[in-house]
């Protein structure tokens, strides 16, 4: 899956307008929430976590505009719990999103 951040860094953006801290600060908050579901859903041993571990993802992910995480939260809901490929997929465009954050900090 490509990573494509546009959609998201046009909300951060739109939403914190002229304030580049706030910007920052948006941005380290959409990460870091994403990253708190994603060790949920890890932790998830039985369907009813998984699935609210998945669809508190997929909430963050639409509320941002984040179609990247969207895509992946949305496999996670019809997998079963623990599945691999599902947090494997969560997993890999969290990373994504943090190093692109991190270049654009430098």
């Amino acid at each position: 899956m490509a990573f494509n951040h546009g959609a998201l860094d046009a909300t951060l953006a739109a939403a914190a307008g002229d304030d580049a801290a706030l910007l920052r600060e948006l941005r380290a908050a959409f990460l870091e929430s994403a990253t708190r579901q994603l060790d949920l859903l890890k932790r998830a041993r039985c369907d009813g976590n998984w699935h609210v571990a998945a669809m508190r993802l997929k909430g963050l992910a639409a509320s941002f505009h984040a179609e990247d995480l969207l895509q992946a939260a949305e496999i996670a809901l019809h997998a079963a719990p623990g599945e691999p490929m599902a947090i494997r997929e969560i997993d890999g465009v969290i990373a994504r999103f943090a190093r692109a954050q991190a270049r654009e900090t430098r």
